[in-house]
């Protein structure tokens, strides 16, 4: 009685993860479903999730409709010098904030992560005004150098940090390494789970980013691939097809992305004390 329990549990258990795992992917697979038909069948009631004809030109003209190859170009060139940037800072942050002794260290540390809390738009003005008299307002270099530090991310690897012996540390110190060879050699090795976690959260961050290039970039080679998916929308019509097949490509380095960190991801996420 207790084993036929236990199945039955099992088997409610799988059915609820499925429904919800449908539930989760169904916006997915209409977009992808509407990337495929013309605009008027986009929203045709009832929904066919099926087209009846596979128009594959839409993923053809989104090329040529507007310069998607720049938009792209620009994307990755950001998210991939953002990721890279705030991976070193943040690393060198946590490592810090862990394992270096100093005055005030947990109440600068404190001070530091307690700017998460302050919602990005309160301070999106001063920015963009300290941004101007720096004369980097549309420029790649002003939005990156506002993208290099996350306080985000300094608490996710301190986390993680802290579960490295100390004792590891200090042998390493005793056999002449120095705090940079430490840094390198010993501690960024060993937080490669909590390195891609945080690779994977600034890399969709940046890469999904529509606020930040729509502020600070105002000529069309500057823009990025959220801000060249609207101009599909214009003042009397909306190529919805065209939005969508331009949302599935652009889908496609976010998923290799996760692909390709996704076995240290819950390795990380567990280790860092972000678990639900």
């Amino acid at each position: 009685m207790v084993q036929q329990t236990k199945i039955g549990v099992r088997i409610f258990q799988y059915i609820l993860l499925i429904t919800l795992t449908l539930i989760t992917l169904l916006p997915l697979i209409w977009m992808l479903s509407a990337s495929f038909k013309l605009s008027t069948e986009v929203f045709s009631n009832p929904i066919r999730w099926i087209p009846e004809t596979f128009h594959w030109d839409n993923y053809l003209k989104i090329w040529e409709k507007v310069d998607f190859a720049l938009f792209t170009k620009n994307s990755a060139k950001l998210t991939i010098l953002v990721t890279l940037i705030q991976l070193l800072t943040c690393s060198f942050a946590a490592y810090g904030f862990t394992k270096c002794k100093f005055p005030g260290r947990d109440t600068l540390f404190l001070c530091y992560v307690a700017t998460i809390a302050i919602p990005w738009q309160i301070f999106m003005l001063p920015q963009y005004i300290m941004m101007q008299k720096f004369h980097l307002v549309d420029s790649h270099l002003g939005y990156v150098l506002l993208s290099s530090f996350a306080a985000f991310g300094v608490f996710l690897l301190r986390q993680f940090f802290l579960g490295i012996p100390n004792e590891l540390l200090e042998a390493a110190r005793i056999d002449g390494l120095s705090e940079y060879g430490i840094y390198f050699r010993i501690v960024l090795p060993l937080a490669k789970p909590a390195m891609a976690t945080l690779a994977i959260f600034t890399f969709v961050n940046v890469w999904n980013d529509f606020m930040g290039p729509m502020i600070y970039f105002n000529s069309e080679s500057n823009k990025t691939i959220p801000l060249g998916i609207r101009m599909f929308v214009g003042q009397y019509s909306t190529d919805y097809q065209l939005i969508m097949a331009a949302s599935v490509v652009s889908l496609i380095p976010v998923i290799i992305m996760y692909a390709f960190c996704q076995r240290y991801f819950v390795q990380g996420i567990a280790s860092s004390g972000l678990k639900g």
